[in-house]
């Protein structure tokens, strides 16, 4: 057996492997692997793959084998069952060239959860009990498959967790995260991702361009979100390059987000994992402000987007044949008015209104904000028409809306102290 060294392995790349039949048969989704990804990659891991495995022990012998030959940590989830056909535990003592057994500890544990629910303790449940000479029992509160943390001659390390997230993320946050963080993982990293609306990801790919794009650091990559268009940049530090001095991991970010912002800008509207709610939520606080909101013939989408936000006074649902005998007036009129009403009715300093109709395939969209500034309205095409359609609209109401909070004068207005000004915008996809 090769010689442990006396300091513990960087830990600079991982391997996940979501272990289960049930996944590679499309039974069940594998959302484990994602979230173990993005804690991994935030802490300057390189996550090198994810797999998905069957409960067939050769297969996931090999796939432990082949990991540790690339990877410095090797996380599992899945296949720490009692049943037979759960063969993590079996894979890495194979891969270890070591025999489980039977932990007295883990056996007392396990038979006092029958015991105290007066329940008979059925023997094959003692598989949940084994380690290895080199694996440490991770606990596991929440249900009877504790957790491995094997540690391996040459300091790599493999973690085997639970494949229910109910139980694997409290296993994962509590326990194995605490001593990746005291082991000081990866590499120095500075990670930013800056949110972006009213445009496709292809557009913002083309903007950015390849130079950008290709570049091996920092790593800057486009992500169509269901809320947004992200783009993550991943920066690490950087030695002397040719005549000019080293550069930190944030001075790399600082100049490549300067590019970022130079390209696309004027479609931010947020940073970091920041939501729509949350974004909005923080302007209305920081305005000390209020709002009530009336859609239609949005089947609700906008008050699923807001939820039970704590600066929604007032949300309110309508059918776009509520519309139908509003007379001659125009749809962004009668929003105006209907946004004012509401503003007016809830006691609010904002009230929005926002109108959804089909157009062909897409969704038609049309928006009134009040507030104590002005009363502003904009038409715009929302990309495809049913549900996706409404949620789309939703979002560019959303826009609308945070757009017209942050306008400079809106940090002078008061309540009571409005303009009389009122803006029409049509704005085309």
């Amino acid at each position: 057996m090769p010689r442990r060294d006396s300091s513990p392995r960087p830990i600079g790349a991982a391997e996940l492997l979501s272990i289960g039949s049930e996944l590679t048969t499309g039974e069940t989704r594998d959302t484990n692997g994602g979230e173990l990804a993005r804690a991994l990659s935030g802490r300057g891991i390189a996550v090198l793959r994810i797999q998905a495995l069957p409960d067939d022990l050769e297969v996931v012998t090999k796939a432990f084998g082949a990991a540790l030959e690339q990877a410095d940590i090797v996380v599992s989830t899945g296949g720490l069952g009692p049943t037979p056909d759960d063969l993590t535990r079996e894979a890495i003592a194979a891969v270890t060239g070591e025999t489980p057994a039977v932990d007295a500890g883990l056996e007392a544990w396990l038979r006092s959860l029958w015991d105290r629910r007066g329940m008979p303790f059925a023997e094959i449940n003692l598989k949940q009990a084994w380690l290895i000479r080199s694996a440490t029992a991770i606990p596991n509160h929440n249900g009877t498959a504790t957790g491995w943390w094997v540690e391996r001659p040459d300091g790599r390390t493999i973690v085997a967790l639970p494949g229910p997230p109910r139980e694997m993320r409290p296993m994962w946050a509590d326990w194995v995260l605490p001593r990746l963080d005291a082991r000081g993982p990866g590499r120095e990293q500075e990670v930013r991702t800056l949110r972006l609306t009213g445009i496709g990801e292809s557009q913002v790919a083309e903007r950015l361009g390849e130079s950008l794009l290709r570049a091996p650091n920092p790593v800057v990559a486009t992500y169509a979100r269901s809320d947004a268009v992200d783009v993550r940049i991943a920066a690490r530090p950087e030695g002397r390059n040719g005549s000019g001095p080293p550069r930190s991991a944030a001075e790399v970010a600082d100049a490549a987000e300067a590019n970022v912002v130079a390209a696309v800008g004027e479609y931010v509207w947020a940073r970091g994992e920041t939501t729509w709610r949350a974004a909005l939520g923080q302007r209305l606080d920081e305005l000390g402000w209020r709002a009530a909101v009336v859609e239609i013939g949005l089947g609700g989408e906008l008050t699923a987007l807001f939820g039970d936000a704590a600066w929604l006074e007032r949300s309110e649902s309508r059918r776009e044949g509520d519309m139908a005998d509003a007379g001659p007036a125009s749809p962004s009129t009668l929003l105006e008015e209907t946004a004012e009403r509401a503003r007016r009715d809830a006691r609010t300093e904002v009230g929005m209104a926002v109108r959804a109709t089909e157009r062909g395939s897409d969704m038609a969209v049309t928006v009134a904000v009040a507030t104590p500034v002005r009363t502003h309205a904009e038409r715009r095409l929302a990309f495809l028409g049913g549900s996706q359609g409404r949620s789309r609209a939703a979002l560019t109401a959303a826009a609308v809306l945070l757009a017209e909070l942050r306008r400079p004068d809106a940090e002078t207005a008061r309540p009571g102290r409005r303009s009389e000004a009122t803006d029409q915008v049509e704005v085309r996809r």
